[in-house]
């Protein structure tokens, strides 16, 4: 069962996609996990074959708990394509079965004499039947049914435990986390600009937001200021070679997650605004991936649509920096010894002082500021 977040201590099986016997890659969709926020779509972390399944829909077991078995190259058998069945014994010849092989195959209903032996002498042994029952097709019509899955959880109860787990990482993150907090504001006159002579020549469709030239300028200044790009693990810091930026999203029914977008830094503008409108869209549907939500090296939020001028933001453990932007505002600005009216921004950040300080944090900060002046180069 992954951590999805750091406020996720277990979560519910609903369904497999992919059975034993089937063979997997990594970034595949194999089962789907019901969490307090919502149903996630689990994805393989490595490539091989199925070998069996431990966790049954249904079942809610806590993070940590394996859900599978997955042989990777060289492991054991491939059932794509299937061993062939063990060539029937010659006449005379008694074919080699363990007593507990014997006594698993009755009990799974497996046939010995379609079983190849990979014990001493070619004797069947107890994991060959199992690997023989697990490619066998299911019963048209099994003995008994199984047991129906626990009803889902209605959207009251979902939102009431999704408040519950926010309000459990919050608290944790306040008591564990020395937070400090910087702010600066920025002129966005030369990035408003520059983005109304973009979108003045696309389609609605593909117009381009603010949001997207926040996002891609924390991702470019986390290279500039990298131990702000890290997970706080144990008694020590880790810092990520790939940035990931979280993105502070409020679902309709209530409560927020925090999704990543993936190689943040590397993404042109054109698409990370395709994969911004599709992760926000995806989240508020529930149709979020594991890695998605396990992945975030550092989040930012954004209440300007709401009005808010600034916000300072709660870390998210076991990230260590969270960036705010607030409501871009026209406001008198100081500029060559004349006051003129610019849109501006109100930029934070919350980081933790294990980690970095107050210098390094405003050159972050600073860092965002520049490559803002530069929206071309975004």
């Amino acid at each position: 069962m992954p951590q999805l977040g750091a406020d996720m201590a277990a979560g519910r099986l609903v369904a497999w996609y992919k059975q034993p016997g089937d063979a997997v890659k990594k970034g595949d969709i194999i089962a789907e996990v019901d969490t307090d926020k919502g149903a996630i779509d689990v994805e393989v972390f490595t490539s091989g074959v199925v070998e069996k399944i431990l966790v049954q829909p249904g079942e809610k077991v806590p993070v940590g708990t394996p859900l599978a078995i997955i042989l990777e190259a060289g492991e054991g058998p491939t059932p794509s394509p299937p061993t062939p069945a063990a060539p029937p014994a010659p006449a005379g010849e008694r074919q080699r079965v363990s007593p507990v092989a014997r006594k698993v195959a009755a009990e799974l209903g497996v046939e010995l004499a379609s079983v190849r032996g990979t014990g001493p002498g070619g004797a069947v042994t107890r994991a060959d039947v199992e690997r023989a029952a697990a490619r066998q097709p299911t019963p048209a019509t099994p003995t008994a049914p199984p047991p129906a899955p626990p009803a889902p959880p209605g959207e009251a109860d979902r939102r009431a435990r999704m408040r519950q787990a926010i309000a459990a990482a919050v608290t944790r993150s306040k008591r564990d986390i020395p937070h400090f907090y910087l702010s600066t504001t920025i002129d966005l006159h030369r990035a408003t600009t520059w983005l109304g002579e973009q979108n003045a020549t696309r389609p609605v469709a593909d117009r381009l937001l603010a949001g997207a030239l926040f996002l891609k300028a924390v991702a470019l200044a986390l290279r500039d200021v990298p131990e702000l790009n890290a997970r706080w693990e144990g008694p020590k810091v880790v810092r990520s070679d790939a940035i990931h930026v979280g993105v502070a999203t409020f679902l309709r029914e209530g409560g927020l997650v925090a999704p990543a977008l993936h190689d943040t830094d590397r993404l042109s503008l054109d698409d990370l605004m395709r994969k911004l409108r599709d992760l926000v869209n995806r989240a508020r549907q529930g149709e979020l991936r594991s890695s998605e939500l396990s992945d975030p090296t550092i989040t930012v939020t954004s209440l300007g649509e709401q009005g808010v001028e600034t916000v300072y933001g709660v870390i998210y453990p076991p990230q260590v920096a969270i960036v705010g932007f607030g409501k871009i505002v026209e406001r008198p600005w100081s500029l060559g010894g004349q006051v003129v009216s610019r849109p501006l921004v109100t930029a934070t950040l919350s980081a933790d002082h294990r980690v970095t300080d107050g210098h390094r944090g405003g050159l972050f900060l600073a860092a965002v500021d520049a490559r803002l002046q530069e929206p071309s180069r975004l």
